[in-house]
């Protein structure tokens, strides 16, 4: 029998991590052979469809995500059309609730697995090698825990259990050769389950927490570190449910690591002062943490069971900003209940004031089997019923809030979370709090399209929302604060600068790189391009100092090197 595993991602970046570990646990069936093929949601279908049917596999099991599921779906209906023989198997979260539903309005699917997959399949290959076609199979399939399955015209399940898998009977998919290690971004997991209970998140569903022994880790750690995968990501829902476990892998790495960025979803309130110590000796660029704040009001946060204690939150992440060279992401949430849009500007208030490297707003999204479709049901909730179930409405926010708020969100992605901006925004700040002036922005956007701009279009998309905020003294303080930042991202061509700094031609300079001074620590082979203007303040002093100034742009690239822009 031969197996295909497959899964569309949303990028092509991504390295499935599901597959490789379904594909370890089966690999000692007799008789059966696997193929792992990974393919991205934005690929044509047809091109998808012949890709697959290529394989010519028996039986072909997906891997269902909110962003793949419906393409998942026309994809497994056409296979069954053109080769009916083919069993099609669906596993994932987006698949593990209202399967009855799922199976009787798609019969191309023969299996359904829900939650936890790798034993099951194991269990569902060997019924199909051992029994195939014969009497014995559906009695075979019935007694297989989680596995929804046809019998004749009827869909029936074997006994639906809770029962959790030893994570170290996994053989690791690493060691077995199976992770795409080429692909700049690697997902790992250390452990499985929460320990808290979310109504709007999956796994509050799951709950039990466990973990790969520390023996398994290291070594999965070590073969990553040594082949200096660019980003590893750890899918642990709380990495740092344990304390003392965190610390011994945070040290293994701090210990082995190369040139490896880490990647963590931790709770800032379950930090330690022992994690802290150790979290101060990390170098700059090799942690990542993301802290789900989701809101600032304790209020709303218990409606959804989020057991939390914001002050101590608060108080972490600002001892990580001052103290540590982590980089800090944290999430809200809009649309939780009884937080309304002035709840929503106050929540991002509080996150915003803590100076966080990155701020993620996502509109609620109120997934099958999550408690949140309770809530939902009882509080008037009004969401999409396609994937990826986001809010339209509830008692507290209408559709124009909610629109304002994904307005929000992207400026913060253009503007705030990639510190290209900084400079500008420090400056507005200094009369505008970050909240308000997202939001005044994002009203100035209206329901423009923000996708697809270039780095100019970007900056001039900031000096259009921005200006007429401000008077016109401070405007023209902004556009050339808002100009030395675009010049530290990509060179002004002569002749096209921003529009915001078009009067500005006879001020700039396009000096030969030669007859500027020696630079240090320029690469050999470099490519060097220089640019220069006048500003109204030395931006790049902390303390701004007052009268014109010249600075000159350095713009050193190469190959296999990003840009490096030094100001001299």
């Amino acid at each position: 029998m031969k197996i295909l595993l497959t899964t569309l991602h949303a990028k092509y970046s991504h390295a499935s991590l599901a597959l490789p570990c379904l594909a370890t646990y089966c690999h000692t069936i007799p008789g059966v052979s696997a193929a792992i093929r990974e393919w991205t949601t934005n690929e044509p279908r047809e091109q998808l469809l012949r890709h697959i049917m290529s394989e010519q596999a028996d039986l072909v099991a997906f891997s269902c995500y909110i962003w793949n599921i419906e393409k998942t779906l026309r994809i497994a209906s056409d296979i069954k059309k053109i080769a009916p023989d083919t069993r099609i198997v669906l596993g994932g979260p987006e698949v593990s609730f209202t399967i009855f539903e799922l199976m009787h309005d798609n019969p191309a699917i023969d299996f359904v697995i829900k939650g936890e997959g790798e034993q099951v399949f194991h269990q569902l290959i060997t019924a199909l090698v051992r029994h195939g076609d014969s009497n014995l199979l559906e009695r075979s399939l019935g007694e297989i825990d989680n596995l929804y399955y046809r019998d004749g015209d009827d869909i029936t399940s074997g006994p639906l259990s809770k029962h959790f898998m030893e994570l170290d009977t996994i053989p690791s998919p690493f060691e077995a050769g199976l992770v795409d290690l080429k692909k700049p971004l690697v997902y790992y997991e250390t452990s499985r389950g929460c320990p808290f209970s979310c109504a709007f998140c999956l796994s509050s569903a799951e709950g039990h927490v466990r973990s790969f022994g520390m023996e398994r880790i290291k070594s999965d750690l070590t073969l990553l570190m040594r082949h200096n995968i660019a980003s590893i990501k750890l899918v642990d829902r709380t990495f740092n449910f344990d304390a003392q476990r965190a610390n011994d892998i945070w040290e293994f790495i701090l210990k082995h690591n190369r040139d490896s960025h880490f990647h963590f979803e931790i709770s800032a309130d379950l930090l330690t002062e022992d994690n802290l110590n150790i979290l101060k000796r990390v170098p700059p660029k090799m942690f990542r943490f993301e802290i789900g704040v989701q809101s600032a009001s304790e209020t709303t946060l218990l409606r959804v069971g989020r057991k939390a204690d914001l002050g101590r939150i608060f108080d972490t992440v600002r001892r990580l900003r001052a103290e540590t060279d982590i980089e800090l992401h944290l999430d809200l949430i809009a649309g939780l209940p009884g937080e309304d849009f002035t709840g929503f500007l106050a929540s991002l208030r509080a996150v915003a004031d803590l100076s966080p490297h990155m701020i993620q707003i996502e509109p609620l999204k109120v997934l099958k089997g999550s408690a949140m479709r309770e809530i939902a049901s009882h509080d008037d909730y009004h969401f999409s019923g396609f994937p990826p179930y986001t809010i339209l409405r509830n008692p507290w926010l209408n559709f124009a809030d909610i629109s304002r708020i994904e307005t929000i969100g992207r400026l913060l992605d253009l503007f705030y979370n990639h510190s290209g901006f900084s400079t500008v925004l420090m400056l507005l700040r200094r009369t505008i709090d970050t909240a308000s002036l997202f939001d005044r922005m994002a009203r100035q956007a209206g329901n423009d399209n923000l996708s697809g701009l270039s780095t100019r279009r970007v900056y001039e998309l900031f000096a259009r929302l921005a200006g007429p905020l401000v008077d016109d003294a401070t405007r023209r303080l902004l556009n050339d604060a808002l100009f030395f930042d675009y010049c530290r991202q990509e060179m002004p061509l002569m002749g096209k600068l921003p529009t915001f700094a078009a009067e500005r031609q006879d001020e700039c300079a396009w000096p030969n790189p030669r007859e500027l001074s020696p630079q240090a620590g320029v690469p050999a082979g470099s490519r060097v391009k220089a640019f220069r203007c006048t500003f109204l303040k030395d931006y790049r002093c902390d303390e701004w100092k007052n009268g014109v100034v010249g600075i000159t742009f350095v713009y050193v690239s190469g190959a296999g090197r990003g840009l490096q822009v030094m100001t001299i």
